[in-house]
Formats: structure tokens, C-alpha cells, sequence
């Protein structure tokens, strides 16, 4: 009984957040033997804790601070994570099959060879995740993850979604206009004229008069652009000032396409 008190003594001493947990028992069990499956570690503060490898099946982590936490391995099937935190925690190989994950802060975590069968992580903070399985999400996931990021201006990881949502649905019309922009953004005029020219395909094949419209629009603005090539621009990263402009026009009808 006593050596349970000084143990306990201890893991409040050195894990400052550890005393917001409302089961020290389990947190105890947790941080000695990696092994607390079905575990109520509702608020627990874990932050960069080593818990490579440990048995969270089932467990409570509703609310828990696992930021930065060493999760190599770990396997928390069926684990209930609604508003927990692993931002840039190291989730490589973690088993998260059916687990829950509802406003789950996962920024900037590693998540390579992570297993997400079962899960749904529409709901979850992704920016700036490491590793992403494309077959977890649909085409229009990426999709909204992309516009989220083009209008931040992170152009970057913008492109790296619309790229993601093509392979999924190499059909999709509005995710070629949009990539399209961003590359004339870069002023790579000739590629971007190939997206916008397929946006047009899909778009006459569909009978959308407002797409074809707008990316007959960007055809008009590629060519003259390519015909005119000593025509002054604006910054790399900003493009021709008419796409500048243009773009205002674009993002109504793309929010638009999000929510058929």
C-alpha cells in the first residue's frame, strides 16, 4: 500500500499533467506496463510520453493530451478519442481501427503505415499530417481540404490535395480548374491549360453550363497569356494579375460543388 502511494506521489511530481486524469489507477497501470486496455484515461495528460507499442484497445481518451506522444506500433482499436490531442505525436504504425475520432487534433502527426479501417475522420484536425493513407478518404474529402488550404494561401499542400482528389476521381471536373489556378498562379501556363481544358471536357459531357463557363474563361486567360508571354506579372507565387482576379470568381462556384 505504501510503495502504491509513493509511486503515485511520483507520477504526480513528474508528470505535470497526469493529476487531470480522472483514474491515477489506470494511469498508473498505463505508464508501468503499457497495457490498459478498456482504461478510463479521460483527461489524461500524456504529453510526450513513451508509450511505443502499448495496448489502448477500447480505452477512454476523451479529452487526453497525447501531444507528441511516442506511439510507434501502439494499438488503439475501438479507442474513444473525441477531443484528445496528438498533435505531432508519432503515430507510425498505430492501429486505429474503428476508433473514434471526433474533433481529434491530429496536426502534424506522423501517421505512416497508421491502420484507419473503420474510421471516420472527416471531423478530426488534419493540417499538416505526415503520411496520410490516400484510400481513408473519398475524392471530395481532398477536395475540401484543398480549398481549405488554397484560400490560406498554403498553395503548397493546396496542390498536393487537388493531386490526390484526381487520382481518386480522375473525373472530376472542378478539382482540374482549381489545380489549374493554382499552377497559373506559378505561371506555369502550359500545364495549367491542360487542366483547364480537361475541366471543359467534363463539364460539356455534364451539361454544366456555370463550370463550362468557368473554364472556358480560364482557357481564354492561359492562351492569351502564352501568346503573350513578355507581358508583365506579378510575383511566382501570385501568377498574372487577370488570374489573380479571376480566382475571386472561381472559389463561389467550387464551395458550391462541395455541397451537392
Amino acid at each position: 500500500m505504501k510503495k502504491s502511494l509513493i509511486l503515485l506521489t511520483l507520477i504526480t511530481t513528474f508528470v505535470p499533467t497526469a493529476v487531470k486524469a480522472e483514474n491515477l489507477a489506470h494511469l498508473s497501470q498505463l505508464l508501468r506496463t503499457k497495457e490498459c486496455q478498456e482504461c478510463d484515461l479521460s483527461e489524461a495528460g500524456l504529453v510526450m510520453a513513451n508509450l511505443s507499442g502499448a495496448n489502448l484497445v477500447g480505452a477512454n481518451l476523451v479529452g487526453a493530451n497525447l501531444s507528441r506522444a511516442n506511439l510507434n506500433g501502439a494499438n488503439l482499436s475501438g479507442a474513444n478519442l473525441t477531443g484528445a490531442s496528438l498533435h505531432g505525436a508519432n503515430l507510425t504504425g498505430v492501429n486505429l481501427t474503428g476508433a473514434i475520432l471526433n474533433q481529434t487534433d491530429l496536426r502534424n502527426a506522423r501517421v505512416v503505415g497508421a491502420n484507419f479501417e473503420q474510421t471516420n475522420l472527416n471531423n478530426a484536425y488534419i493540417d499538416g499530417i505526415i503520411g496520410m493513407p490516400t484510400n481513408v478518404f473519398s475524392a471530395e474529402q481532398f477536395f475540401a481540404w484543398a480549398l481549405a488550404e488554397d484560400r490560406r494561401g498554403n498553395y503548397p499542400q493546396a496542390l498536393n490535395y487537388y493531386n490526390t482528389a484526381i487520382e481518386l476521381d480522375p473525373d472530376m471536373a472542378a478539382a482540374y480548374l482549381a489545380r489549374g489556378v493554382i499552377r497559373a498562379r506559378y505561371d506555369r501556363m502550359n500545364i495549367a491549360i491542360e487542366d483547364f481544358r480537361r475541366a471543359e471536357t467534363i463539364y460539356t459531357k455534364e451539361n454544366n453550363e456555370e463550370g463550362l463557363s468557368l473554364a472556358n474563361q480560364f482557357i481564354e486567360l492561359s492562351e492569351a497569356k502564352l501568346e503573350s508571354p513578355r507581358n508583365p506579372i506579378a510575383p511566382p507565387n501570385q501568377g498574372s494579375p487577370a488570374f489573380v482576379q479571376a480566382v475571386g470568381g472561381i472559389l463561389p462556384f467550387l464551395f458550391r460543388f462541395l455541397a451537392f
